[in-house]
């Protein structure tokens, strides 16, 4: 059964009353997937005649619960699949030159890859602390927090541990134009303090943007940096074989410099102006033109792995800082953010066993897909150089967004 909720005249305690009635009236119960949500606010440019859809997306072993997936889909079908494990992106399927959909993201048909296998982090929102934490300490407020150490041999903390927020099933509202999902996390919870309340709202429209909103408060001084892990080829996802990326043409158009890192790929805070490096994309070129260079950067991360320096940041101001093209498809993708810095990376270390197949079948291999993940600088509470630490403070308001917008 169908039912289309037209949300510029009913208000959602009003739908939830209409949606009680048909189901006592006709005795069925409420399946996940049954309704569509119009939305219909904003600019009507923007926003007329997109819908929401919600399935379910599987059962959740070690809870119990039930993941659901929702649908954001514009009025000319490019759509964008969104899981409540992790505030996940699944899918995103936009128009080819030819007006063909194409996924471009890496994903699973259901929820037990997220949560068995997450190799990857696949699309999922990433926190508390995205990226890495030397030997996982930090300190506010004169104390001193321990982490878990999950990557490096037990010499680093990675985007929030095993038990970061990509593992975590999020509540999730349907609003006028888009979905929310909100986790709260408990004091201590993966050693960070403070109860934090976290929001990341989606917003997908008519001209093919993707907003992705991160609110987040706390009753305690704590550590927070989110970002998406989604893994990108604008060939298709179905093109999973290794190196498949690397003919994709990249341009970081406001990055002048980058971040050194350490053997364990931490900054050491010294930065490095990439004018004529590998890592210099201030002209468009070619992934794998200067990826098997011998830069001794390049070799610690076996690839890009980079955390890149936004020029002219300012904390607000939304700032192109990649465009990603495909010349099979022509499928472009832009992205901004009002983040300081963004980790550029190559899927360097997909391909592993562990790994399950994918929603096409097969397994995502090394260097088949690339990332631009928005963040405060990696490790930036423990390095002196950098300004902005990530600390949010009791009574004060997280807001960073990042936004995928996509052009044939």
């Amino acid at each position: 059964m169908l039912i289309d909720f037209h949300t510029n005249f009913l208000q959602n305690s009003f739908c939830d009353n209409v949606k009680n009635y048909i189901q006592q009236r006709f005795n069925f119960k409420q399946k996940p997937d049954y309704f569509v949500k119009t939305v219909n606010a904003g600019n009507p440019a923007d926003f007329d005649g997109v819908t929401v859809s919600q399935k379910d997306f599987g059962t959740i072993e070690k809870t119990g619960e039930s993941a659901k997936l929702f649908t954001l889909t514009n009025k000319y079908g490019a759509s964008v699949d969104l899981s409540t494990f992790g505030a996940t992106i699944v899918s995103i399927k936009v128009p080819d030159r030819n007006g063909k959909l194409v996924d471009v993201v890496q994903g699973y048909d259901n929820v037990t890859p997220y949560e068995k296998s997450p190799v990857g982090h696949a699309g999922g929102t990433i926190g508390p602390c995205a990226n890495k934490i030397d030997n996982g300490k930090f300190t506010i407020n004169n104390k001193t927090y321990k982490l878990e150490t999950n990557k490096d041999n037990g010499k680093t903390h990675c985007h929030g541990g095993t038990e970061g927020f990509d593992v975590k099933n999020w509540n999730s509202k349907i609003l006028s134009d888009g979905i929310e999902f909100s986790y709260r996390k408990k004091d201590m919870e993966s050693g960070y303090p403070g109860n934090v309340d976290v929001k990341v709202t989606y917003k997908f429209d008519n001209n093919n943007k993707l907003h992705i909103i991160y609110d987040a408060k706390t009753d305690k001084d704590t550590l927070i940096n989110l970002t998406n892990h989604s893994y990108f080829n604008l060939d298709g996802c179905e093109n999973s074989q290794e190196n498949s990326v690397l003919n994709h043409i990249v341009e970081l158009p406001n990055s002048s410099k980058i971040t050194e890192n350490n053997e364990f790929a931490i900054p050491t805070g010294k930065y490095t102006d990439i004018k004529n490096t590998p890592f210099d994309f201030s002209l468009p070129h070619k992934i794998g033109d200067m990826i098997n260079d011998s830069s001794e950067q390049l070799k610690i991360g076996t690839g890009y792995d980079q955390n890149y320096c936004v020029d002219n940041y300012d904390g607000k101001s939304l700032i192109n800082i990649a465009k990603v093209t495909s010349e099979k498809t022509g499928i472009q993708l832009d992205v901004s953010s009002n983040l300081p810095g963004f980790q550029f990376y190559t899927a360097n270390h997909l391909g592993k066993k562990a790994q399950p197949n994918g929603k096409t079948g097969y397994r995502y291999e090394k260097r088949s897909a690339v990332c631009i993940e928005p963040q405060i600088y990696p490790n930036a509470i423990n390095t002196e150089e950098f300004a902005e630490k990530g600390i949010l403070k009791k009574g004060e308001t997280y807001h960073k967004e990042i936004v995928y917008s996509f052009i044939n």
